[in-house]
Formats: C-alpha cells, structure tokens, sequence
C-alpha cells in the first residue's frame, strides 16, 4: 500500500478551514423572482444584494413565474421570493391557478412577509400606427395581455373589459406570452398592443420611443369611479396611479396618465430562521442610500412605505428589526396575529 504524507501547511489549512464557520459550507439560500428589466426583479435583487453583505447568500433564479414561485415558498421548497398579495388570497382559498393544488391553503399560511414596495402600472402601449389612439381601437386587433400561468394577464384582460367590454377571443385577440416575447412581438409588429406592468419610467418601455412613437392608453376619467373600476383598484396589491406622459421620450399621449397600480412584497417562509431574516432585513434598511440608487422608483422605498400591500403576517426576525428600528408595525402583521 502506497502512503502519502501531506505538508503540515495543506494540514493546518484543512484544520482551519474545519473551523471557521461558513468556510467549507455556507449556506446558500434559494431565491426566485421576475426577469430581467422587471421592477419586482430590480428590487429582489437589491435585497438580495444587501443581503449578502451580512452572509445571508442568497441564490437569485430569476425569470420565473410568480404564482409558482410562490407556491414553492409556500411548500418551503425555495428561500426567498417575490410575492404577490392578490395571489396569497387565491392560494388561501385554493382558487384559479391554485384550484386542484392540494394543500394550497395550507401552504399561503405559510407564506411570510418581509417588506413591501410600490412597483410601478400596468402600461398599456401601442405603437404608432397600429390603429389604436383609443381603447375602443382594441376591438379586432391582437394584444399581448401577459404571461399564460400568470396573473398580470387575468389582470390586463379585466382592466380592457372593464373599459371596454371587450371579451378576449370576442372582440380581440389576446396574445399570452412570456414577458421578453411581449416585447420582441410589439417591437417587430406581431401583435397590436402590450399590456405591461413596469416602473414608471422604465427602459423597456422607454426603447419604444428611441426608434420611434409609441402611446399609453390612460384609464378614461369616466371609467375611474365605477363600480367595478374600484373593485380592480381595491384589490390587494391594486391601486390607481397617476404620472406625466412626458416621462417617456416619444410618448403621445398628452398630459398626466392614469394607470392601475400594483404593488408587492417581498416574502420568505416561516420555517427560515429569525436571526438569518433579521440580518437580512436589517442590512436592507441600514444600506437604504444604495438601494435607492439602484433604481429611481426604489426611492419611493421608505419607513412610511415599508408595509405596502403586506396582507400576511411578517416573519418574526423582521418583525423583530422592525421593533428595534421603531417602525410603526401594524397590528395585523404581527407574527402573532
């Protein structure tokens, strides 16, 4: 048998390295949130960034699709996600998407919350000379609404119908895509319209206006206080927005826009250790400067803001920051509630 003696300094690194914790295994914690470009990806990466500087390493698997991300964090498959408030109600009541998954319910109560944030409006855009200057224009024409297992689609199709009356596969056709598929087929005259959730001010939206004209539809003044207008607006994670048109470079749309907003969360599960999620929130809060220049619509992320849409219980290390950082926590988010 052959022996080999190893030098004493390969032998006391191995030793060291034993015992310096984080070392040889540290924990890497799975995250998932949108593509590229996305508001929701801009600000999961930001935590996830800040994160990182207190050794809570978290593994970004972006492009995914949100309802189901959700339901892995749910089921305590993956770490970190972006979430959705409306979707957490229909996994609660095993509804839609969720409808023959079995334990959905259990699994939303499952879900915790971390932080939340204003994300931006659903864009509804066309390009010049499509032959849609109104929402009634829609009628005939083809109009990416989202992607298929999401639930911006559902969203954009209810907001066009509410305006409109317009049934998708009636009255227009309505296109479901994954989100850089969207893009590509506007941009390259596939289809008539987009409809697509983005931070006010964004690059994708503003590209249509480097190489040409483009327009926003704007919610009609007489549309904004019906009754089902306020049903989509009093969603969780819905809201009206308003911003000026002239944010984008060759947007033709006059004067201030009203959209339909959304917001979202940023959440994890209640089986991952309150000291990892107290560092991880703590370091986002204490890095704030470098959060908010990431991105111009992070700015909006604040003390005041920090609860946005939250409709679950924060995890007990969050909440635990939150505490000590004297944030004003409403009742119903507590661990306890």
């Amino acid at each position: 048998m052959l022996c080999f003696k190893l030098p004493s300094r390969i032998i006391l690194a191995a030793a060291l390295a034993m015992a310096l914790p984080g070392v040889v295994s540290a924990e890497i914690f799975k995250g998932e949130t949108a593509g590229v470009g996305d508001p929701v990806h801009t600000m999961f990466v930001a935590f996830s960034n800040q994160a990182g500087k207190v050794g809570v390493e978290i593994q970004v698997n972006a492009g995914q699709t949100l309802t189901k991300s959700m339901l892995k964090g749910g089921k305590g498959d993956i770490d970190f996600f972006s979430t959705v408030p409306s979707l957490v109600n229909l996994m609660a009541g095993q509804k839609r998407m969720y409808e023959k998954v079995e334990g959905a319910p259990e699994f939303a109560s499952n879900i915790r919350a971390i932080l939340g944030f204003k994300a931006g409006a659903y864009h509804p855009v066309t390009l010049s000379g499509s032959g849609i200057e109104t929402w009634d224009n829609i009628k005939g024409k083809t109009v990416f609404t989202g992607p298929p297992a999401g639930s911006a689609s559902a969203t954009s199709e209810a907001l066009i119908k509410i305006i409109t009356g317009y049934v998708p596969g009636e009255d227009y056709t309505a296109v479901r895509l994954n989100w850089g598929e969207g893009y590509a087929a506007l941009a390259d005259g596939k289809i008539d319209m987009m409809v697509r959730p983005a931070e006010i001010g964004s690059a994708n939206i503003e590209r249509f206006g480097l190489s040409g004209e483009f327009r926003i539809l704007s919610i009609p003044e007489d549309k904004i206080d019906s009754e089902e207008m306020m049903a989509l607006f009093g969603r969780p994670g819905r809201g009206m927005m308003r911003f000026d048109g002239d944010v984008y470079k060759g947007q033709l749309t006059d004067g201030e826009i009203t959209a339909l907003g959304f917001t979202q969360f940023v959440g994890t599960h209640a089986g991952v250790s309150e000291d990892v999620v107290y560092d991880a929130t703590k370091a986002f809060w204490e890095n704030l400067d470098e959060v908010h220049a990431t991105a111009f619509f992070l700015k909006d992320v604040t003390k005041e803001s920090a609860f946005t849409s939250v409709n679950v219980p924060l995890h007990p290390g969050a909440f635990r920051y939150y505490q000590e950082a004297g944030f004003s926590v409403p009742d119903e988010l507590h661990p306890d509630s």
